[in-house]
């Protein structure tokens, strides 16, 4: 937790907004991640 977002786990459990940024950016890291992979498999499948 620390090493990714910067924050300690107690923190990031204590505080609600700091919680939801630290998801937001876990979601678009995810969506960034499927869209790699969806553009590696098109290309490896051409």
């Amino acid at each position: 937790m620390h090493q990714s977002h910067n924050m300690s786990y107690a923190e990031y459990s204590r505080k609600l907004d700091t919680r939801l940024k630290v998801e937001e950016k876990r979601q678009r890291e995810f969506e960034e991640s499927q869209k790699m992979i969806a553009q590696v498999d098109r290309q490896l499948h051409k």
